[in-house]
């Protein structure tokens, strides 16, 4: 498989672990071995590995792009143009989402709620855990998550996966690390220089093995739930898919288009890698290794601009999830009954946005920022349970959107300030 691009060996991978998961089941062995068993610890293996280089993987790549940005004018504004578009990008995804479970209205069947049909307060082993993780929470979690953002303990906080607080950290260690004297100056420089080096490599080495990690997701994933298990909730299933699609074929086409000028379809290539990976894997921050590799080698975005933009959009630019939330509160508000006003919705869209931007900080992760919303319009937490069903295809599918939105920004980014070169080449993917 050597001489095959890296995304069609996951393509292929999928497609494989899609047929093994099928034919094996959960009850399939071999010499008293669970054929799940091994997809499992395939999968968590290479997920294993991907986390390990993380943490040093961030800290080093936004350093050192702080240092290498130049003057704290160039930061700020950098930095700015950079928030600035994350929230306009979710912003713009959540009021899609808004529009088609208005349009489509999948927690409404001939007029009449589906709640009762759905079973909502069904109170499963799975259901009744997810309501442990969120029990207790609600508005005040939106406050908790920017106290995140300053962390007592920065190694704990890397030792915790708490990425906000981590790249709060590494912004504002960059950025002093320029202000010292040069002597000691350039020698943190070489050091963190020489920290991203070795991860990167490190990483391109772990990249070697993504087919066999995303076979390993996908067959497990396959083989416990099967593809009967969407059909209860298959119009909340593709009103959300629909939702995602609009954003990731329409609207984000049109800002590269429009506003970056560049050619939507080579940067399509140039991130197909990168898709792939956060549509096996379902973690932004797993595929961020992926993600830079493809925006500086495929897309041809400069080092510079990458290491700071990518690693703060895996954390606060979460579009897709965003999109999600807003789907799936105002769905279940529907399956409930419950008439949502003009207020009420965008009491939605605004906790989305907030919630959104640390959910991969928060335990039990959009689940918890679902509950946030819910309780913010008055529905019983229980609710999430009916979630369940579809969460896991659904999160490999809004991660692809979060890491595609990334992605997309870099570009943007970059052509602002005068980068040349980006997405000229078709043959990135070929």
């Amino acid at each position: 498989m050597g001489k095959v691009k890296l995304h069609w060996q996951i393509l292929i991978a999928i497609v494989l672990a899609g047929i093994a998961g099928t034919l094996t089941g959960t009850e399939g062995s071999i010499l008293g071995i669970a054929f799940v068993d091994m997809y499992d610890f395939i999968g968590t293996l290479f997920m294993n590995a991907l986390r390990m280089i993380i943490v040093p993987l961030i800290m080093s790549s936004i350093i050192v792009g702080i240092a290498t940005i130049g003057s704290g004018s160039d930061l700020g504004r950098l930095g700015g143009k950079t928030i600035l578009f994350y929230a306009a990008s979710s912003t713009i995804a959540i009021l899609i989402g808004l529009f088609f479970v208005n349009l489509l209205s999948p927690g409404i069947a001939d007029g009449i709620p589906v709640g009762e049909q759905l079973n909502l307060t069904l109170d499963s082993g799975e259901v009744a855990s997810a309501v442990s993780a969120v029990e207790g929470r609600g508005g005040s979690d939106i406050v908790e998550i920017f106290l995140r953002m300053v962390p007592t303990n920065v190694v704990s906080a890397a030792a915790e996966g708490q990425m906000l607080g981590l790249i709060f950290f590494s912004l504002v260690f960059g950025f002093f690390m320029t202000q010292i004297p040069t002597k000691q100056s350039e020698v943190l420089i070489t050091f963190w220089s020489g920290v991203s080096e070795t991860m990167m490599m490190i990483t391109m080495w772990v990249m070697k093995f993504a087919p066999y990690g995303v076979f390993g997701l996908v067959a497990e994933t396959v083989a416990s739930t099967g593809f009967a298990a969407f059909r209860p909730l298959l119009f909340f299933f593709f009103t959300v898919l629909l939702a995602l699609a609009a954003h990731a074929f329409i609207a984000l086409p049109l800002v590269l288009k429009y506003v970056a000028k560049v050619s939507p379809m080579n940067h399509y290539r140039a991130m197909a890698p990168a898709m792939l990976m956060a549509f096996s894997s379902a973690s932004s921050s797993g595929s961020l290794p992926l993600t830079m590799k493809c925006v500086e080698e495929n897309a041809g975005v400069s080092n510079r601009t990458a290491s700071f933009v990518l690693p703060l959009g895996a954390t606060i630019n979460m579009d897709g999830t965003a999109l999600y939330e807003c789907v799936a509160a105002i769905f279940l508000a529907q399956a409930y009954g419950l008439e949502m006003t003009f207020v009420t919705q965008f009491t939605v869209v605004l906790i989305a946005l907030l919630t959104s931007i640390g959910v991969a900080g928060i335990p039990a992760a959009s689940l918890v920022a679902i509950t946030v919303i819910l309780t913010a319009i008055g529905l019983p937490v229980e609710a999430i349970g009916l979630l369940l069903v579809t969460d896991r295809v659904l999160d490999m599918c809004r991660t692809s959107i979060n890491i595609f939105s990334d992605s997309c920004g870099t570009v943007v980014i970059a052509k602002s300030e005068g980068e040349t070169g980006i997405l000229e080449s078709p043959s990135v993917a070929a």
